[in-house]
């Protein structure tokens, strides 16, 4: 089980699956602060703890079920026609299903995030809460909505890195409960970061629409879909972890600029306020 650890792509797809993990994450820790600030204030803290492990027991469970469909590899039924063939199994359903539903979420976030900005949160805001239990139970509804981002992003960054799919799994549960724990750790801080840069979280919803359309390629790839006599092929893994590299380098530099920017800008206002005055 451990070997997949001298393997650098594991490594690789490890430590940049628990990043997007926090970052997808981070609506997730809105909410439940929304939630947990709506109970009395001996209660917040106990809230959001159990709240967030309550979190990582979901997205683990629904990993395992997730990965058993992904498993089943077998076509059970085959389509051919003068213009397009290839085989139905149960991975190309999830992976080619998955990858649809990324696109749809990622592109509507985007346009809720731009057009409408904080909406949901106006939402939870206005629901009462009588009791800590209450508050759990809407944490776990809002949390399985957020879990199927981070199991479908999970799949497709480690679907192929092994031939054995444990080897898959435990990357995937690593990086969910690495995450959860950076997230209870640091959560406020978190929050504050994101708030103080929100490109960061577009950014991320920008690596979902590239993972979602590598999940369909994926899935078309794994049917051996064969259209107009061409092969689709599945793209390497390689081109989308280079493409977060380098978003991510020009983001961090993007940030660097701006602060160094608005440093000399309170500079160059400074001297011109004491001698006005």
């Amino acid at each position: 089980m451990l070997e997949i650890f001298t393997s650098p792509d594991a490594w690789v797809a490890l430590l940049t699956l628990t990043f997007l993990e926090i970052i997808l994450g981070i609506d997730n820790i809105v909410f439940i602060s929304i939630t947990a600030n709506k109970l009395p204030e001996v209660q917040r803290k106990k809230a959001t703890n159990w709240g967030l492990i309550l979190a990582m027991v979901q997205r683990i469970i629904l990993l395992f079920l997730v990965s058993f469909l992904v498993g089943l590899k077998e076509a059970f039924y085959h389509i051919e026609t003068s213009w397009i063939s290839f085989g139905i199994s149960g991975q190309s359903i999830i992976l080619f299903a998955g990858g649809l539903f990324l696109l749809y979420k990622s592109t509507t976030e985007i346009h809720q995030k731009i057009d409408m900005p904080n909406e949901e949160e106006k939402e939870l805001k206005n629901k009462t809460i009588k009791s800590l239990s209450n508050a759990l139970l809407q944490i776990m509804l809002i949390d399985f909505i957020f879990s199927i981002d981070s199991i479908l992003t999970a799949i497709g960054m480690t679907n192929g890195i092994s031939e054995n799919p444990d080897h898959a799994l435990l990357l995937m549960i690593i990086a969910v409960v690495i995450s959860i724990l950076i997230m209870m750790a640091f959560a406020n801080k978190i929050r504050e970061f994101i708030q103080e840069n929100p490109s960061m979280q577009l950014l991320a919803l920008s690596f979902l629409i590239l993972i979602g359309f590598m999940l369909v390629t994926e899935a078309a790839h794994l049917a051996d879909a064969v259209v107009f006599d061409k092969e689709i092929g599945a793209i390497p893994k390689g081109y989308l972890y280079f493409a977060i590299a380098f978003s991510l380098l020009v983001e961090f530099l993007n940030m660097k600029l701006k602060k160094k920017t608005s440093k000399e800008t309170d500079k160059n206002i400074e001297p011109k306020t004491k001698t006005e005055l």
